[in-house]
């Protein structure tokens, strides 16, 4: 008799931040397919809303959605809560929402980097903080975190960006050791993307007064492989590392970047 074929991440419960759109989407999308109940939070929360309808036409009652101020703590406590109740469990963490901000050190005013920080870096905190109780019951379980190459390589104008992103580095580092201490089965790994053509291209297309498809030519100049990522190539990332498939790999950077961190 033949096997029934199961999905990757057959059971999961992933809560994903930033899942109106891009990466989030993405992935939600991805993990869904694969088995996975998905719980898409973000500050836009009708389209969170979209996200999940989409889903559930394809996968039905395998997706969530919830309104979330990644940098409230507040916001936080009840998301989580709602995604538990909804999924029957969480064991999957997706730090993926996230901005940009800012040029270089002197040209970028303090509030501009508080808010860069407050969302890339506390939002990540405050998420592994309050989603690790409600995961350990269901262990084994998973965290991702939404670094950048810019975490790990510098530029003269992303003093914000570099700064934030290089916190989520070294804080899922600091994560993985806490869990694997404690015995709790959770794995803390970041992912580094480079350039990848989600909604965040379209605000630099405007800054930089060019069209899509010459700032897509630009980017790619700049990648060794020669073009720029899409939003699955980040998604198939997520899904490995959400899957039992990586279950001895934490503390992790797996960057995605088409060659530009061997330079």
């Amino acid at each position: 008799m033949a096997r029934e074929r199961k999905g990757r991440v057959e059971g999961k419960m992933a809560f994903i931040t930033g899942g109106a759109q891009g990466l989030g989407k993405a992935s939600a999308i991805m993990l869904a397919r694969e088995g996975a109940k998905v719980t898409l939070a973000d500050i836009n929360e009708k389209g969170a809303a979209n996200v999940a309808a989409e889903i559930n036409e394809e996968c039905p009652g395998m997706a969530f959605a919830v309104g979330l101020d990644v940098t409230r703590e507040d916001q936080w406590k009840h998301a989580l809560a709602e995604a538990n109740k909804a999924m029957g469990g969480i064991n999957v963490l997706f730090n993926n929402a996230g901005i940009g901000g800012g040029t270089t050190v002197e040209e970028t005013d303090f509030e501009t980097f508080k808010k860069v920080q407050a969302v890339d870096v506390d939002s990540v905190f405050l998420g592994c903080k309050y989603a690790i109780p409600y995961m350990v019951p269901h262990a084994p379980g998973s965290i991702i975190n939404t670094s950048s190459i810019a975490g790990l390589i510098a530029g003269h104008n992303m003093a914000a960006y570099n700064a934030a992103k290089a916190g989520v580095w070294l804080l899922s580092k600091s994560v993985a050791l806490h869990c694997a201490k404690r015995g709790y089965r959770i794995r803390s790994n970041s992912i580094h993307p480079t350039f990848i053509d989600t909604p965040i291209l379209d605000g630099m297309m405007l800054r930089g007064g060019m069209s899509k498809e010459e700032l897509v030519r630009k980017l790619a100049k700049q990648v060794p492989l020669g073009i720029v990522g899409e939003p699955d190539d980040v998604a198939y990332c997520v899904l490995y590392l959400a899957s039992d498939e990586s279950k001895f790999i934490t503390g992790a950077e797996i960057k995605i970047d088409g060659g530009i961190s061997a330079m």
